[in-house]
């Protein structure tokens, strides 16, 4: 796409009136320019590869070729950014989600306003997600698929030449080192734009028995973090849920924080959620997680930024960093958006840059670094 160019985007809705909305937001942005309007799937599929847009939004439920459908045809054979537009209900987050995994970009939630769909509401976030879209460099979805493969085959159940002592142990016993006043690692995770597709293909490495905890934080409305939880618990073999409020943290679990929320640890090893004004622009906002985690734990916490738009997560990481923890970001290469590992890269608070399926074995390195080495002393 030219310097100059407009942003072409392919309208893929069955609404006519959803297509009518959309269109008029688009005339009415300037670097917009609708290249064309398709009515089903089927239309979607046909019309990415006659017109190369680029960009298109994808509405979900649709005849003939669902946007699901629609989704894993185009990602599989003439992949282009797509950005979902769908509802916020269960049903609605679930295959929205299911969308992320098969290579979209991104989604937009439709406002729960009944008939009168007021997609004025969500103007701002469509036309922003749109223009980081057009910029992404989509790959085939069997790539992505290749990516989870390496991830999951690169978890070292039992690595050569080492046998720790938490993994020879019950999980309950791994829970709990010897000497270090029965803390063990926090491993937090910041991701936005990507992420979900990415923790999809990260988090199946994690053994059940893992001796830490992860606390994920990912850039998403509340109404979606619980059903990601469900599937992310489906798809690993280590515990996942969503984070409640007061639950003392667990070794062998990985806790979601809900998006309406932001996440510390207390000084006593509890969740707290707080769901005041977003921090920076972000809610949930990674930094007060990554720092909080570092005040608790010290030595013992790792910081993960991955794929994501903006630069949550680098106060957070420097501030872990301070406190004596170690900061891994996910490199340029396997991420969607190179934007806040970026960002934590650029202002120097970074230990390692490694691709995705590398990212595991670096943490299972330091844990046994500084976890098991106090466990067998």
């Amino acid at each position: 796409m030219a310097a100059h160019a407009k942003i072409r985007v392919l309208i893929a809705d069955d609404s006519a009136f959803m297509r009518k909305v959309l269109h008029s937001i688009l005339l009415a942005e300037p670097g917009f320019e609708v290249a064309g309007e398709a009515r089903d799937g089927r239309e979607a599929v046909s019309q990415s590869e006659s017109l190369k847009p680029d960009v298109i939004t994808m509405d979900i439920n649709m005849p003939h070729l669902d946007g699901l459908q629609a989704t894993e045809q185009i990602m599989s054979t003439n992949p282009r950014p797509i950005v979902v537009v769908s509802s916020e209900s269960k049903e609605g987050a679930e295959i929205t989600l299911k969308a992320l995994q098969l290579g979209a970009i991104d989604f937009v939630a439709k406002p729960n306003s009944g008939v009168d769909l007021d997609m004025s509401s969500v103007r701002d976030e469509l036309v922003r997600k749109l223009r980081v879209a057009a910029k992404v460099r989509v790959v085939r979805t069997a790539s992505r698929t290749k990516v989870a493969h390496e991830v999951a085959a690169s978890a070292p159940r039992t690595e050569p030449g080492v046998t720790p002592a938490p993994k020879t142990e019950s999980p309950r016993a791994a829970a709990q080192p010897a000497k270090s006043n029965g803390k063990f690692p926090l491993v937090v995770i910041a991701a936005s734009t990507g992420g979900p597709a990415t923790l999809m293909r990260f988090l199946p490495a994690f053994p059940r028995e893992f001796s830490g905890a992860l606390l994920i934080v990912q850039h998403m409305p509340g109404t979606f973090t619980s059903q990601f939880s469900q599937q992310l618990s489906e798809a690993c073999a280590i515990r996942v849920k969503e984070a409640e409020a007061g639950e003392i943290l667990a070794a062998g679990t990985a806790y979601i924080c809900p998006g309406s929320h932001h996440m510390r640890v207390s000084a006593t090893g509890r969740v707290t959620l707080d769901d005041g004004p977003r921090i920076l622009g972000y809610r949930p906002c990674a930094d007060v997680t990554l720092e909080s985690a570092g005040e608790y734990a010290g030595p013992l916490s790792i910081g993960v930024v991955m794929t994501g738009m903006g630069n949550d997560g680098v106060r957070g990481a420097q501030a872990m960093k301070s406190a004596g923890g170690y900061i891994i970001a996910q490199d340029e290469a396997t991420s969607v958006i190179f934007g806040m590992n970026a960002e934590a890269i650029r202002n120097g608070v970074v230990d390692q840059v490694l691709p995705i399926e590398n990212i595991f074995t670096a943490i299972e390195k330091r844990v046994l670094q500084v976890h098991g080495a106090k466990a067998g002393a």
